[in-house]
């Protein structure tokens, strides 16, 4: 998910300032690489899970691709059905995976837990550190807002308020904000910022005319 990707970005922005010595390869999607464009120490690779990557065929395929790199250790921080899949592939390396917390989070929301959950960010961490490089998240640094291009700008409907983008619509249903909520929290906003709404697919189209 976009959301997830993003979070990912301080971490390995940290991780590789704290560890220069370390040489990261990112697999992402191709829609995904400007998020990692920034990045000291980190080079992209391209799943085409549409295309040939595709099925458990494709991720062999992708895995005999990534074993050429020569990488020491494998980090998951998807820990879903394909990245598990892929790691199968991996006999051999050191793989760590994401903890996603679902035993918490599901003891959270039945009221037999209240407590503060481990953010995600950190949990991220705990996976590189599982590997053996420390990361500390005190004092994050983010990428330098990038200009928008003119014809970008011409979107903005009130050169005098600032902009605001919002990605209402995600692949589950269940990690979505309820469209109606999201209506009112984009007619509230929209009196003093320009909204921009993010959002390609079909449905979303539908959903937005």
């Amino acid at each position: 998910a976009m959301g997830d990707v993003a979070m990912t970005i301080p971490v390995l922005r940290a991780l590789t300032q704290q560890n220069p010595e370390l040489k990261i390869t990112v697999l992402t999607r191709d829609f995904f690489k400007p998020f990692f464009q920034d990045l000291e120490n980190v080079n992209l690779y391209s799943a085409d899970l549409k295309g040939k990557h595709k099925g458990v065929l494709g991720l062999y395929k992708l895995s005999k691709e990534l074993k050429e790199l020569q990488f020491d250790a494998v980090a998951d921080l998807h820990n879903v059905l394909r990245s598990k899949i892929l790691k199968f592939f991996f006999s051999g390396k050191k793989v760590m995976q994401l903890d996603k917390g679902r035993s918490e989070k599901k003891a959270l929301t039945s009221g037999k837990l209240f407590q503060q959950l481990k953010t995600t960010d950190q949990r991220y961490a705990d996976v590189f550190e599982a590997l053996g490089y420390s990361i500390n998240l005190s004092q994050p640094t983010f990428s330098k807002p990038t200009q928008l291009s003119e014809k970008l700008k011409a979107f903005i409907s009130n050169k005098a308020f600032k902009t605001i983008g919002i990605a209402p619509f995600a692949a589950y249903q269940s990690k979505m904000y309820p469209l109606k909520q999201m209506e009112n929290v984009i007619s509230i906003l929209s009196k003093d910022y320009n909204i921009i709404l993010f959002g390609g697919g079909d449905k979303e189209i539908e959903v937005l005319n």
